[in-house]
């Protein structure tokens, strides 16, 4: 993708930009001509246009001098346990600096999936939205990354659970950076439409697609997914509706590139586990 240079000279802020989703976002923003501060508690030397710059959200130590002169601030730290106050914390310091537009990364449905992280996402969109502070928020959907993370995980255990009913719609980090970027060159927006990925997979295929690629045998059992968290992912709240934006690079494109050896398997493997939307 292709971005228009900025006439202006005023730096943007990133937050989380040394994160998964963040390595993708700062060479955007440079490719743009834009100058980029990543705030971050381990700075390095600055080059190529990215200064780092040392800082804490959650004890608000270095984030005003950061934010100091920033016209555009893209928040992408996350932190399940302080988000809501890591947030407080950036806010507070872009309303006192007359940041002019404060773009926010969350998740699909935070206001309705009964579990912390969302919960906590959630807060941090309400304090953002509260601030004062011109702001546009992106809900995502998983990342690729993670459901990769989460599918290793449980191909840990001798027997792999496939929980039945749960409905994932991953998105690349990729296709996520590049919305970003383009929402934070236009003006505050507020709550835009979702982005999610381009297919609606089960989490029972998306692992099975992982033990293939990655040349793992383990069983697999099927298991209903309790409680009201279960119900809620079988009713589909988790996903994006009909109005959402969709990235271009799919979970087996992904896969491919992380197991090259095995991807062919992979997607062959994963075909039992894609759920018609049509």
């Amino acid at each position: 993708m292709t971005y228009p240079t900025s006439g202006t000279n005023a730096p943007v802020l990133v937050t989380g930009g040394t994160g998964t989703l963040g390595r993708q976002v700062v060479p955007l923003l440079r490719a743009a001509g834009r100058e980029v501060r990543v705030l971050t508690r381990n700075p390095r030397p600055a080059a190529d246009g990215v200064t780092h710059l040392a800082g804490d959200l959650l004890t608000g130590e270095g984030v005003a001098a950061a934010v100091a002169g920033a016209e555009v601030v893209l928040h992408l730290a996350g932190d399940a346990k302080h988000d809501e106050a890591t947030t407080r914390t950036l806010v507070d310091a872009a309303r006192r600096t007359g940041v002019r537009h404060l773009v926010h990364i969350s998740v699909i449905a935070a206001d309705r999936v009964p579990l912390g992280y969302f919960r906590a996402k959630h807060a941090a969109e309400q304090a953002v939205a509260g601030s004062g502070v011109p702001f546009t928020t992106l809900r995502a959907a998983q990342f690729h990354d993670l459901a990769l993370k989460t599918a290793a995980a449980m191909a840990k255990l001798p027997v792999v659970p496939a929980l039945n009913g749960i409905r994932w719609e991953p998105v690349d980090a990729r296709d996520v950076a590049e919305r970003l970027v383009e929402l934070a060159l236009e003006a505050p927006a507020g709550l835009v439409p979702d982005l999610a990925g381009p297919a609606v997979r089960t989490l029972a295929g998306l692992t099975r697609d992982y033990l293939a690629a990655a040349g793992k045998r383990r069983p697999m059992l099927p298991l209903r997914a309790p409680g009201a968290v279960g119900r809620c992912y079988r009713e589909g709240v988790n996903l994006a509706g009909p109005g959402a934006d969709r990235g271009a690079r799919g979970w087996e494109a992904f896969l491919a590139g992380t197991f090259p050896a095995g991807a062919a398997a992979g997607a062959a493997a994963g075909a039992a586990g894609r759920v018609r939307t049509s």
